[in-house]
This record gives structure tokens, sequence and C-alpha cells, in this order.
């Protein structure tokens, strides 16, 4: 070979080398992904007090086969290991540990539950591992500053709370409330955004208050105490479980106040229905997705999406449920981030990705309700709407408040 042959030759080979060298320079892993698979974790509380939410998982893990049956993202497909909590803190804290050590996930994705996160949330940060689009809308979920590897998803329980304060005062400003709320995190979270929505009139407007354990049977006593309070207007901050009970309650015993239903505990399917749908009639809360029980969407294309998705990859779920439409929602929206993440799959650039949405409009969200974000802003709903149960479906009135 002559030696002009050879330069040209080595030429070839060092540019070939560098060509290899550029493309897995391109490519940047963290544990969990690889060119093949992205490795996500997941927390539900598929028994205990709040298993009614465990439809929520099911229908992420339905949607990620949708996706691998189509091709996967990005060439890669998702391996979407979902464990039960039982809604307990300390179970939560054995899962993340499992599958942040053991399974090795690149992130935990849409875990349910104020407790379970907020039990995880120092430990995720800890870790540097993002703890993304929790299933819960605590405040505590938008700190980019102190806690940059967390970020919500629903829009947060405190600027709802303050949404029905607004409306109170707005429609009876001399109303007597009376509140149940859960004994924790979640439940102290909207009481707190609801007496700030009050300001002043907060100590003189709640004439009542009860809480209630997880662990309780029922919370019948603790309305039959609240009516004794002689409150006309009654907010109720429970999970389905308890939500249906304190609804068929107040029913049976003929308290008949206005009620604020929080939208964690509004589906017809898991929650009107069992507590009575005549039962709960009037009841109000706020909608940020559409309902699949509303007929202004029977002929939807995004809704129609939601349907067809429904009948071939979670026949046996709910359509009436709307936490299966909240699943939908969140899942799509982790699929846009992994998207923008391209073949860059750390830690970093997830989060990265996931401050980065602008202007996603998802199929199942009201129309002009647009998941945005940003590094200083981790919370993507913060958009909502009224509505009233009109004893067959939600009926939507008033404009869209916030953002």
């Amino acid at each position: 070979m002559s030696t002009r042959q050879l330069l040209v030759s080595a030429t070839v080979i060092a540019g070939l080398a560098l060509g290899t060298s550029a493309a897995l320079a391109q490519k940047k892993y963290d544990t969990g992904a690889t060119d093949k698979e992205i490795k996500i974790g997941n927390i539900m509380p598929y028994s205990g007090p709040a298993s009614a939410y465990g439809t929520i998982g099911k229908v992420d893990a339905a949607y990620f086969k949708k996706i691998n049956d189509e091709g996967g993202i990005n060439g890669r497909k998702i391996n979407f290991i979902s464990v039960d909590d039982g809604y307990s803190p300390p179970k939560a804290v054995e899962m993340a540990r499992r599958l942040v050590e053991q399974d090795q996930v690149l992130f935990i994705f849409n875990s349910l539950g104020t407790p379970s996160n907020s039990a995880i949330h120092k430990y995720m940060n800890a870790k540097k591992v993002p703890q993304l689009f929790v299933a819960t809308g605590a405040s505590k979920w938008g700190d980019p500053k102190d806690f940059p590897w967390t970020m919500g998803w629903q829009p947060n329980y405190q600027a709802e709370a303050a949404i029905y304060a607004k409306h109170i005062l707005q429609t009876k400003p001399d109303a007597k409330i009376a509140v149940l709320y859960q004994n924790d995190d979640y439940g102290k979270d909207y009481l707190k955004g609801f007496e700030d929505g009050l300001g002043a009139k907060a100590k003189t407007m709640i004439v009542a208050k009860a809480s209630y354990e997880t662990s309780d049977p029922t919370v019948d006593s603790q309305i039959v105490q609240l009516q004794a309070s002689g409150a006309n207007v009654f907010f109720n901050i429970t999970t389905p479980k308890f939500a249906a009970q304190a609804i068929r309650k107040a029913y049976d015993i003929g308290w008949k106040p206005v009620q604020y239903l929080n939208n964690v505990g509004a589906s017809i399917g898991s929650v009107l229905t069992p507590a009575g749908l005549e039962k709960s009639v009037g009841l109000i809360t706020i909608a940020y997705l559409k309902d699949q029980n509303d007929k202004q969407w029977d002929k939807d294309p995004g809704m129609n999406e939601f349907r067809a998705f429904m009948k071939k990859y979670y026949p046996e779920g709910n359509l009436s449920d709307g936490s299966n439409v909240v699943g939908y929602g969140v899942a799509q929206t982790l699929v846009q981030v992994l998207k923008q993440c391209g073949d860059n799959l750390t830690r970093e650039n997830v989060m990265k990705q996931a401050a980065n949405i602008k202007d996603l409009q998802l199929n199942v969200a009201l129309p002009g309700i647009k998941i945005n974000t940003g590094p200083n802003d981790f919370r993507p709903f913060e958009s909502m709407q009224l509505q009233r149960f009109d004893g067959k479906e939600w009926v939507l009135f008033g404009e869209v408040i916030g953002k």
C-alpha cells in the first residue's frame, strides 16, 4: 500500500472513530436508562383506605403499554414498575428505597398520596432522583429552590380551596361553614388554603371542624357533629371512601348545606355513585380535566381517543371514574417530557425537561387549560373551573380561574 493510500485509510479510520465517539457522546444515561429501555418506578395504594386511587397506576401501566406497542419513546421501551404501599408512609419509604436502590429506576413517577410522598420527599432529593408529577396537589411539591427533584402535576390544594372560599364569600357572605378533613398533611393543606381564602372572616364563618383518621371505619359521627353546629355550608375534604360516606350520611340525616367537595374526591364512578347520585345533587367542585360523563364531550376528538384507549388497553377500567382520566393525562405529560429528553436520559435532564413544558394542551384537559412549567415554576396545572353536579353529570359554570 502506498504512503498516500495509508494516509487516506488512516484519515478514514480516524473520521469513523470521531464519528462514533460523537454519536456515543450524544447519548447520556443515568441508572435506569439504556439504548433499549427506560425504567420508571411508581408507588400506589392498591390496597388500604385509598385503594380507589389504585386505578391511576393501572391506567399509567396501560398507557405505557400502548406507547411500547407503538415503538416506544425514541426507540426505547418503558419498563414501568408499580408497587403497593397501602397508603402507608413507612411502606412508601420501603418501596421507594426498593425502586431506587434495588430496581434501579431512572426516576419515580406519579406516586400517590400526600403522606406517602412526604415520607420520601427528603430521601428522593438527597439521592437526586426525580420524584416526578406526584399524584397529590399539596403546595409543597412546587418548591424548586429547596426541593429541585420533586414536581407536582395537578392544581395545588391550597389554590383549589381558596377558589371555594372566594365563591362562598361572593354567593353566601353570611355562611356558617362546617369542615370535615383528613387528619394529615393532605387534609391540613386544603384547610389552610380555605382559611387563607376566607381571610379574617375565617374565624367567624367556620363554626365547626371535624377530622378523621384513614384507619376510621366511617365518618358518620363526624357528620352528625357537624350538622349539630347549625352550619349551612359544608366543605368536604376527603378521599373517595370517606367522601362517599360523608355525602350519603349528610343526606340520610336530613342535613342540606351547600356542599363543596375537593376535586380528588369528586369521581362520579368511585364516589358519587356509591354515595347515591340523587344524594349528590348540588355538590360543587373544581375541574381542570374533561369529564367522561359530560355529554358535551361525547364527540370530542380528545375524549374519543381516551375512550378508544380504555377499550383496547384497560377494558376493565370504569369509564365513569375520573381517576382514569387523571392517569391518562399525567402519563401523556410524562411521554412529552421523555420525548424532549431525546438521547440525554440523565436524571438532571429529566427534571430540566419537566421544567420546560410550553403550552401543552392535553386532549383530556379542559379547553384553554394548558400545562406550562419553568425552572422556577414547578406547578404544571394552575387553572381551574367550578362545576356543579346535577344528578347525572358535572356541569361547568363560571370562567376559567387562574393563569
